[in-house]
Formats: structure tokens, sequence, C-alpha cells
């Protein structure tokens, strides 16, 4: 079951190429930001790990045993400059990791075989 998408694909893609390009408006981050989370949950559709970039959203991603209640046993966090790095491949999970810029809890909670993205490359 693939995810429904709440935004259009070209427009995200507008809006990550923007805040590649230098863009930091809170509209066009937030848009970003959301369009990758889609897009994580479609080519990485699970509920496994929680992925959560404060303020613009999260999401629920990875293949394996489905969180129902409480606190997500395996959580990702992340500003919103470094979810559009490692989602797009401007930088690698492991170095976010390494300079602390991602809190990660839980024994799979780790998005490095699923990143970067294939965002650009998706048909409208």
């Amino acid at each position: 079951m693939s995810i429904r998408r709440r935004i259009a694909p070209d427009e995200g893609r507008v809006a990550v190429r923007a805040v590649l390009a230098g863009a930091d408006d809170r509209p066009t981050v937030a848009l970003a930001s959301r369009f990758l989370l889609e897009q994580l949950a479609e080519e990485a559709e699970g509920h496994t790990v929680e992925v959560r970039v404060p303020p613009f959203g999260a999401v629920q991603a990875v293949e394996g045993p489905r969180h129902t209640r409480g606190t997500p046993p395996n959580v990702v966090e992340m500003d919103a400059a470094t979810w559009i790095a490692i989602a797009t491949g401007r930088e690698t999970w492991d170095a976010a990791l390494a300079d602390l810029r991602i809190t990660a809890s839980g024994q799979r909670a780790t998005l490095a075989e699923n990143l970067p993205l294939r965002w650009g490359t998706m048909e409208a």
C-alpha cells in the first residue's frame, strides 16, 4: 500500500531545489522537508522507525515490526537542514550522526540504507 501524498510531486521538487540553491524561508523549507518525509515513507514503506523533523513533520517508515502504542521504540530526529542534506545526498547519514546532528534511539533507528532518496528522479 503506497502512502497518500499531500504534496504534489512537482511542487515538492521545486521546493527541494530551491532550498538546495539557498532558499531558507520557512514556507519553502517546510514544504521541502514534508515532501522528502513523504518520499521516505513511500520508498521505505513500513512502521518500524519514526522519523521526526520538528516542527515540520514526522512519518513512520522502514519495514519491520509495527509500533502501535506509546513512545515508539525506534526514533530518529533531526533539524530540517540536516534532513534535507541527507535525504538529497548532499551529506551522508554517518557524517550527520557523527556530528551529533541526528538523534537516533532504538536498535533499528537508522536510515543509512534508505538514503539518499530518489526525489529528483520521480516521474510527475
